[in-house]
């Protein structure tokens, strides 16, 4: 449950455990058992192949199959869940691919990793790898004979900062689930939220390499896209970095995720840079046509952020909670898809100051690199400690509401 596809702040974990605070243990069960039943149904596979997609991929949290404070016991409650996704899908005859969005200690130091913290610890605790690797071994024995699951795709968007951590666990994790289930496929990520293969220096067998290939000409922060030959060229150059690796070991790609972040009805020029970015869509969509790889787009359904479709605007959850989505909106909280105009001038002296107390040698110290001192701060300020605090209040818009 990324944050900004139901529009709460924050962590996932931190999320529920507002929510239990404010509903008690029987709503909360209520609601979300609810929520998981309506957000996928046959409905919404029967428009997948309406629309002639052959494949998803399905993001899950690691603590439907494991909970932290009892690692050792696998929950069946996760498969149940799954269970149910992989017969709709299969029904329609739709394969899927199962995902692991999130891992104790967290694989990355993204809010998605439903970790709360700043650093990716599952690289630096053995046994929080060996939990990762045990709970992959219950599910691949468990979905061993299913061929409507093409395969596992066991860490999303890894952030190794010392790159063979990973490299290693993908040898053991692979190692282990052949021992149950020889035959699915492997999805295996690169580094650096699956940018980065540079560190990788081996092929597993029977494994295929993902990679993520979001262009920033498709956020708000980044150029508009005109479809200019310079833009063109930029896209395919990002791309061809990413899948080196594969080319040079003349192993297969697939795309796990891409895709846009598009513009509300109540932003000027909406129908402009929409148009732009579906403008973009297509100039990616070529490319891979073109190199003949597959691909899954991220992602299917929101509140109105990156989804394929949105949430009926008039529907008693977003009429609920639009006074605290325009809340979030302004303040920025979602960076990764939204302006500063309402906020720049709070975080700027900040950064600055870091900028200027910092030796400039030192300011790109901490991994990932690229992000620089100023997508540390938003990580840790805005990201974490702003966006906790407002899980209570996203929360409490649920306070006294019924079964009903």
């Amino acid at each position: 449950m990324e944050n900004f596809i139901t529009g709460y702040p924050g962590h996932e974990h931190e999320m529920r455990a507002a929510m239990l605070e404010v509903l008690g243990k029987e709503k909360y069960d209520y609601f979300f058992d609810r929520f998981l039943d309506y957000f996928f149904t046959a409905a919404d596979v029967k428009f997948f192949a309406s629309v002639g997609l052959n494949c998803i991929r399905i993001p899950m949290n690691h603590r439907y199959f494991m909970d932290d404070l009892n690692p050792s016991v696998i929950k069946p409650d996760g498969f149940k869940l799954v269970d149910r996704i992989v017969d709709l899908c299969a029904a329609e005859g739709i394969y899927t691919i199962l995902d692991m969005h999130s891992f104790p200690g967290g694989q990355n130091q993204g809010w998605h990793s439903d970790s709360g913290l700043h650093r990716a610890t599952f690289w630096e605790y053995r046994d929080l790898q060996d939990r990762a690797t045990n709970m992959w071994v219950e599910i691949a024995k468990y979905y061993a004979g299913n061929t409507w699951i093409a395969g596992y795709n066991p860490m999303n968007e890894p952030a190794d900062p010392q790159h063979h951590n990973l490299q290693a666990w993908y040898r053991q994790v692979e190692k282990a689930i052949r021992e149950v289930d020889p035959h699915h496929i492997l999805f295996l990520d690169g580094n650096t939220y699956s940018m980065d293969f540079t560190g990788f220096k081996e092929v597993l067998p029977n494994c295929v390499y993902a990679i993520h290939d979001y262009a920033t000409m498709g956020f708000p922060a980044g150029q508009p896209y005109k479809g200019t030959s310079e833009q063109k060229d930029t896209l395919r150059r990002q791309y061809e970095r990413k899948v080196e690796f594969m080319r040079e070991h003349k192993v297969p790609i697939w795309n796990g995720e891409f895709g846009p972040v598009y513009a509300g009805p109540d932003e000027t020029n909406h129908e402009q840079i929409n148009q732009q970015r579906y403008n973009l869509l297509g100039e990616q969509l070529s490319i891979y046509k073109q190199d003949q790889i597959h691909w899954s787009i991220w992602l299917y359904k929101d509140i109105g952020f990156q989804g394929m479709v949105y949430t009926n605007p008039d529907s008693p959850y977003m009429r609920l909670l639009q006074p605290f989505f325009a809340k979030k909106k302004r303040l920025g909280l979602d960076k990764w898809g939204r302006d500063d105009k309402h906020v720049k001038h709070i975080y700027e002296p900040l950064i600055q100051h870091l900028k200027e107390e910092i030796p400039e040698r030192f300011q790109r110290r901490r991994y990932p690199h690229h992000w620089g001192s100023e997508g540390h701060v938003h990580r840790v300020v805005r990201e974490m400690l702003v966006s906790e605090l407002l899980t209570y209040e996203y929360a409490s818009y649920f306070e006294g509401k019924t079964m009903e």
